[in-house]
């Protein structure tokens, strides 16, 4: 191994580490994602290839793969305290009289957002994160290290090489809990009740790559031993972790009288449901650590901080229905329709009630008063039945048996929480795998939406996906506010969907847990889908990154006679059936050959013939990989008009320069 090759693994670690930090600490993204993705693709490439090169802080260590046997227990050498709570403004005030009145002065507080989400410790040696726990109660939590390396607004090592312990809250982003859940209603699992949940659930996953899939994040907030950095306040302890690379929240502010604490408090009410992580309160704290020395700690709590929670909004309303809806995976989800009440500023009037056991497990009944809230701000929910209130004429819902509107048995498979329709011809069924066939990252039918579709099944137009393919103009001119403009766009949508890489056909089928990125690799290497249907669990689990789920549902799926006629029907309408990319056989030769493949290559400038996300395409396919800063590893740079530092850079440091007219000549681009 060349001096080269460590020299450049310690770049690109660095230049990821700082992408990852701006991106996900201070979310100030600077690069694009498929610089970022080149990137790192060339740092997995030579850790393959030396794997003698890789850190504990390396990023690819982020992605997971472990699988856990338990979580070690852990000793906290320093008791991680829970917070008091007070529950009105008054209460605020008194304790704040009272913490002044100990201390015999009065001082500024640090006033923080309370996030709702799981207490953890990172524990940093010479500025690399060698631990992290879990609060547990107080005195021992549990080791997830392994866990916590999978969230990347943690940073592996820190700007200064020391030894610290810092404490703050893991939470999930709202927008990651309501993908979630909805995956796991889909998959019919049980879903999360809240962010806080699911956040707890994802850290103590025994399976590391489960947890990286779940997008958690982080604010830190409490340093330990500040008086070994010169640190004598909680807001100049903020700004020192956010100097050494901890994602800290932004919303903190220093107040010293009661009026501006209760404005705090009143702002941060009112912006509670717009701020992407959930919080349930604000917490105020005596800035100088030195009265927290004076003051001290109770056995559970500290005597200068408190935690002020916010009024539940919950209102009482009455159900009035409970309808019964068919996903695209056959999941038969009930929802609540209520008199409608308004919380978080919306206009409520229905729940979903996930699946048949919650429904049973809250014993929600047709006539019954509940109590209804917004779980993490977000997601209407019903806490509770008002019992008192309940009907005296008041019976247990029936669950149904059939479906709701095909009338086919409904069924629990093993492991599921939820009810199915398994009838492949189901309308509502068929719709919603309708929506899903045509939709941009399957088979890109523009213009094709819910309420076309609706259209088509209720003129009794289509009854499947391959019936697209037969629809004709006069029928099109039915359909609601349809005119010859409209016929013909959609027309040619659906004609051009024909000549789509079979890739895009299979993830548009909907088989269960055949995502693209699984259609992709099913496709290039089967390469037509009869093949496909021919192989066994055994050949498909063959393939990288295809597991036995996967491999089972499958074949599961080609095992049904029904499919076997929508391909017929696919063929006879002329949709393309085979895989038209090249096979990884083949990409291989020819870029082993290209003079492009290998280099290091940097766009900058504006680009007049060719967008910059299609010259990146087109250099990934002669096997470069494109970066998004000049170094001296960049073999080459592409520089359009305005080009300025990057070109500057390249020309000190001698790289080899060309204009888009020569880059296009090169690429076969023009």
């Amino acid at each position: 191994m060349e001096a080269k090759t460590l020299e450049e693994v310690k770049d690109l670690r660095a230049q990821l580490n700082k992408w990852s930090h701006e991106y996900y600490v201070l979310d100030r993204p600077t690069v694009e994602d498929h610089v970022y993705d080149a990137t790192y693709q060339r740092l997995v490439e030579l850790e393959t290839k030396y794997p003698e090169l890789i850190t504990d802080d390396s990023p690819t260590r982020r992605v997971g793969g472990q699988v856990l046997s338990g979580f070690e227990k852990v000793e906290h050498e320093i008791p991680m305290l829970s917070l008091g709570d007070v529950f009105s403004k008054a209460e605020l005030a008194e304790f704040k009289a009272k913490l002044e009145e100990n201390v015999k002065t009065t001082f500024a507080y640090s006033c923080e957002l309370k996030i709702d989400g799981l207490a953890i410790s990172l524990v940093y040696k010479k500025g690399v994160f060698v631990k992290g726990s879990t609060r547990g109660n107080g005195i021992i939590g549990e080791d997830i290290t392994e866990n916590l390396k999978t969230i990347k607004a943690i940073p592996l090592r820190l700007s200064e090489p020391i030894d610290v312990e810092v404490r703050g809250e893991c939470y999930m982003p709202k927008d990651s809990f309501l993908k979630l859940n909805k995956a796991r209603e889909e998959q019919g699992q049980t879903v999360f009740a809240n962010p806080r949940n699911a956040a707890a659930g994802s850290l103590r996953q025994l399976d590391t790559k489960e947890t990286a899939k779940r997008n958690l994040s982080v604010f830190m907030y409490y340093l330990m031993e500040p008086e070994k950095f010169g640190i004598t306040t909680q807001s100049q302890a903020l700004a020192q972790l956010k100097a050494w690379g901890f994602k800290v929240n932004e919303e903190a502010i220093v107040a010293s009288e009661m009026s501006e604490i209760d404005a705090y408090i009143d702002e941060y009410h009112a912006k509670r449901a717009k701020l992407a992580y959930e919080i349930d309160g604000i917490v105020i704290k005596a800035d100088p650590f030195a009265i927290h020395a004076e003051v001290g700690n109770t056995v559970k709590v500290p005597r200068w901080a408190i935690a002020y929670k916010f009024p539940p909004d919950e209102q009482e309303t009455i159900v009035r229905e409970i309808e019964w809806t068919v996903g695209r995976t056959g999941v038969v989800t009930p929802t609540a329709v209520m008199d409608p009440v308004t919380l978080a500023g919306t206009v409520v009037s229905r729940a979903s009630l996930h699946n048949p056991d919650y429904l049973k497990q809250k014993d929600i009944r047709l006539g019954d008063t509940v109590k209804l809230h917004k779980a993490g701000d977000i997601i209407p929910e019903i806490s509770e039945v008002v019992l008192a209130k309940r009907p005296a004429s008041s019976e247990p819902y029936v669950i149904p048996k059939e479906c709701p509107e095909c009338g086919a048995k409904l069924v629990h498979l093993d492991g599921e929480v939820a009810l199915r329709c398994i009838d492949p011809q189901c309308p509502a069924l068929l719709k919603e795998s309708l929506t899903h066939f045509a939709s941009r990252n399957a088979m890109n039918i523009d213009g094709l939406g819910p309420r076309i579709i609706e259209q088509l099944f209720a003129k009794k137009l289509i009854k499947d996906a391959a019936g697209l393919y037969n629809l004709t103009f006069d029928e099109l001119l039915t359909l609601d506010k349809f005119k010859e403009k409209s016929a013909n766009n959609l027309l040619q949508a659906i004609e051009q969907s024909k000549a789509n890489s079979l890739e895009r056909l299979l993830f548009g089928l909907g088989i269960r847990h055949v995502g693209a990125k699984a259609a992709f690799i099913l496709a290039q290497h089967f390469k037509t889908i009869h093949a496909l249907k021919k192989a066994t669990v055994e050949e498909i689990v063959e393939l990288d990154s295809i597991g036995e789920t996967i491999a089972d549902a499958v074949v599961t799926y080609f095992e049904n006679e029904q499919v076997d006629l929508l391909l017929e029907e696919f063929a006879t309408a002329g949709v393309n059936l085979t895989f038209l990319g090249q096979s990884a056989e083949e990409l291989a030769k020819q870029t082993a050959a290209d003079p492009l493949n290998g280099l290091t290559v940097v766009l900058t400038g504006k680009l007049d013939k060719i967008k910059r996300a299609q010259a990146k395409q087109l250099l990934e396919a002669h096997g470069a990989k494109v970066t998004g800063s000049v170094s001296k590893k960049t073999d080459l740079l592409v520089a359009g008009h305005d080009a300025g530092s990057k070109l500057t850079k390249a020309q000190e440091l001698g790289i080899k320069i060309i204009d888009e007219d020569e880059f296009l000549r090169q690429t076969g681009g023009n």
